[in-house]
């Protein structure tokens, strides 16, 4: 089992940033894959980030490339997902999710193989 806690989420005006947090517990932090996914109203939830179990492997939605920037401490058992020049089409409700049959370099970008996920927290971008 994996409990995940997000956190961070708030109102900003275009051209800001925000660092979404992902607090994990429970399985060993290092055996899952971790990603992050948003969900816009009246939209289906899309991929936006993903990190490998080392953290040494990232992959990004092309909507956030150069602005977003995924990560995760081992030390503190935390994910993170930093977010700049932020858009007004990036509102929407984000939510850190855990796949724990990941590979130790594999990740997927499909929100049905993660078996874990947080309860999500608000972003709102203002224009």
């Amino acid at each position: 089992q994996v409990q995940l806690v997000e956190s961070g989420g708030g109102s900003v005006q275009a051209g800001g940033s925000l660092r979404l947090s992902c607090a994990a517990s429970g399985r060993t932090f290092s055996s899952y894959a971790m990603g992050w996914f948003r969900q816009a109203p009246g939209k289906e939830r899309e991929f936006v980030a993903a990190i490998s179990r080392s953290g040494g492997s990232t992959y990004y939605a092309d909507s956030v490339k150069g602005r977003f920037s995924i990560s995760r401490d081992h030390a503190k058992n935390t994910g993170y997902l930093q977010m700049n020049s932020l858009k007004p089409e990036d509102t929407a409700v984000y939510y850190c999710a855990a796949d724990p049959t990941a590979s130790v370099s594999y990740f997927s970008l499909r929100d049905y193989e993660y078996d874990y996920w947080g309860q999500g927290t608000q972003v709102t971008v203002s224009s």
